[in-house]
């Protein structure tokens, strides 16, 4: 599981457990594999899950705008008033799922979360920016994006591993919740960077100045 949303998991445990929320959905798209991470999420305390099953040569060219129409209309379907995710991938560091299903779903924002309060109807979130932290106010319903210092992710023990092969997995189709997920990029080509020339150590100053000269550097 990407860290970031077993971050994001392990809040929304953490939420039940003080009884804020009333059950955890955790969704995952993507081929039959997906389904481990399902039930990882089962073992650390979410109630049941949802495997948006799309095929692998798809899952290739699955991207934040496509996922975050799956989410959107999953939180229309369920009916959920908190969306909780990890703020980036860490294969393409898109960080951008959360952010879109906000707006798809024309919800408030938390996004780079470090730290989550439930006031009411209202969430207090302090927010890693890249002057120091802020602290904002969201109403809910909304999407929350988790950073790495929200928390740290509880080890799924035995009896919980057991437990989770028994609750709940839905599979669905993104056609089943009217979403396209054809994918509007297309990759042009994919070149690895130049490699780096060996360097050369040199025992004094003006053997440096000398190779300087040689390179036409100087």
């Amino acid at each position: 599981m990407n860290p970031f949303c077993e971050i994001a998991v392990e809040e929304a445990v953490r939420l039940k457990e003080k009884k804020i929320v009333s059950e955890i959905i955790a969704v995952s798209c993507g081929p039959q594999q997906c389904q481990e991470t399902i039930r990882t999420a089962l073992a650390m305390g979410a109630d049941r899950g949802i495997h948006v099953d799309v095929s692998a040569k798809d899952a290739e060219t699955l991207g934040p705008f496509q996922v975050s129409k799956v989410l959107a209309a999953l939180a229309k379907k369920e009916n959920v008033n908190l969306v909780l995710l990890g703020k980036q991938a860490i294969d393409d560091d898109c960080n951008q799922t959360g952010q879109m299903t906000a707006a798809l779903l024309d919800w408030p924002q938390a996004t780079f979360a470090s730290e989550v309060k439930v006031e009411g109807e209202k969430l207090i979130v302090i927010r890693e920016v890249d002057g120091g932290l802020e602290t904002i106010s969201v109403k809910l319903p909304a999407v929350v994006t988790a950073d790495l210092r929200l928390n740290e992710p509880r080890y799924a023990t035995l009896p919980n591993i057991m437990k989770a092969k028994k609750k709940k997995v839905d599979q669905v189709k993104p056609s089943d919740l009217g979403v396209d997920i054809t994918s509007r990029v297309h990759i042009l080509s994919v070149e690895d960077p130049p490699q780096r020339q060996a360097g050369v150590k040199v025992e004094t100053v003006e053997d440096l100045v000398s190779k300087l000269k040689e390179s036409g550097r100087i």
